[in-house]
């Protein structure tokens, strides 16, 4: 499952897309719109793809991530549209084998994410002003 959305997030759809019982580790991952943007207040988060382009790179990071895995199974739901705080922005589940597997990989999912796919967001303050926020490499968020 790969899609992106105006719709609320249901991680029930993406545990029931991974689930498998041969499979003893499920993570899920949810990134959610925060009050703060470094130290600037947000109010909501409007988030916009070139969705043709958005969905074949998806599709390309997590073909690559499960190449060799048989039993992995990845979702990912990404929303566009206005966002309020609190608000779940992104989805990954995973399934694999075992736990450290299934950690690993929505990890690099999510970062590889965050860092190749053409989605953007664009920040909303108390004040009505709007400024595009630039994604910090994967490596300066950890």
């Amino acid at each position: 499952m790969i899609r992106l959305t105006h719709d609320p997030i249901q991680s029930s759809d993406l545990l029931d897309a991974v689930r498998d019982s041969r499979c003893g580790g499920v993570v899920l991952f949810l990134g959610t719109v925060r009050e703060l943007t470094g130290e600037d207040v947000t109010v909501a988060l409007e988030y916009e793809a070139y969705a043709p382009m958005a969905e074949r790179k998806l599709a390309e990071i997590i073909a690559e991530l499960a190449d060799g895995k048989p039993l992995v199974k990845f979702a990912v739901i990404h929303r566009l549209g206005r966002l309020e705080v609190g608000e779940a922005a992104v989805a990954v589940a995973v399934s694999a084998p075992h736990r450290t597997e299934a950690f690993e990989l929505c990890r690099t999912a999510m970062d590889r994410i965050k860092d190749q796919v053409p989605i953007w967001k664009k920040d909303h303050t108390p004040t009505g002003e709007t400024s595009w926020v630039l994604p910090a490499p994967a490596d300066e968020i950890r």
